[in-house]
């Protein structure tokens, strides 16, 4: 059997930047076992899979060792490839997943995604979290993750936790995040080493926590966020109340044949 497989680096304009996908188009489904094999074998922190489905797509996001609900750059990047190269007279794609309905539009150059917020509420830290991140937070709330605020950038930046005391918190993975600096409204960086994703370099799916919290916190809707990982990438964000935009840029890196 041969399938197309693609990778694009998402949130990034340029390549060897932002959030590298791998994206492989299916005309039905494989069984989960070949799809996990798939995203092993690609070593990604995320392959997507899609499948027609009536006037849009299914799809499903695997990273090297687990099925995820919701992947945001692996979207982004899905929506850059059907409305650039597959299907490039289409405006708009909506996928069915896990999470619901995900709208991918055109802007431009820019992809432009509708995804559900996903607001934290302040809780106590499970034990070891913040002996793990190496710096104490000013605040600690969580979600589906835990969303760790610090008061500066640069210390953000400069976090090297351990990660096998990340990949014992209770939570799916770890925010950590700060006010911006450098025109940016806020930074941020993300771990899920016990999902397979040591640090991710760019997370779409984090933005649905953080774009509220700092919408709230600092009063107003649209925010220039920056995930601070050593790749790095831009997210263009709007909270929507019960749903955020994110938006950004793709860079097309590489297409190649799977052979299994």
């Amino acid at each position: 059997m041969q399938l197309s497989l693609y990778q694009i680096d998402a949130f990034s304009s340029k390549v060897f930047a932002g959030n590298p996908a791998a994206i492989c188009p299916l005309e039905r489904w494989l069984d989960d076992a070949t799809m996990q094999a798939i995203a092993a074998e690609n070593n990604l922190a995320e392959t997507a899979f899609f499948v027609p489905e009536g006037d849009g797509f299914g799809l499903r996001w695997f990273t090297p060792t687990v099925e995820v609900d919701l992947c945001g750059h692996a979207t982004l990047a899905s929506g850059w490839l059907l409305l650039n190269r597959l299907q490039p007279t289409r405006d708009r794609i909506t996928f069915q997943t896990r999470s619901g309905a995900l709208i991918v539009t055109r802007d431009g150059k820019r992809m432009v995604m509708d995804f559900p917020s996903v607001p934290a509420e302040p809780v106590a830290p499970c034990p070891g979290l913040i002996e793990a991140l190496g710096a104490k937070p000013s605040a600690v709330l969580a979600s589906r993750n835990y969303l760790v605020v610090y008061d500066a950038a640069e210390t953000v930046r400069r976090l090297q936790p351990d990660l096998a005391g990340i990949a014992k918190a209770d939570r799916f993975g770890v925010i950590v995040t700060a006010p911006g600096d450098g025109g940016y409204d806020c930074v941020s960086r993300f771990f899920a080493p016990a999902r397979g994703v040591p640090e991710d370099p760019v997370t779409g799916s984090a933005h649905c926590t953080i774009v509220p919290y700092w919408a709230k916190r600092l009063g107003k809707p649209d925010l220039l966020c920056r995930q601070a990982s050593p790749r790095g990438g831009d997210l263009y964000c709007r909270d929507r109340g019960e749903r955020v935009t994110l938006a950004g840029d793709c860079a097309f890196y590489m297409q190649a044949t799977i052979e299994i």
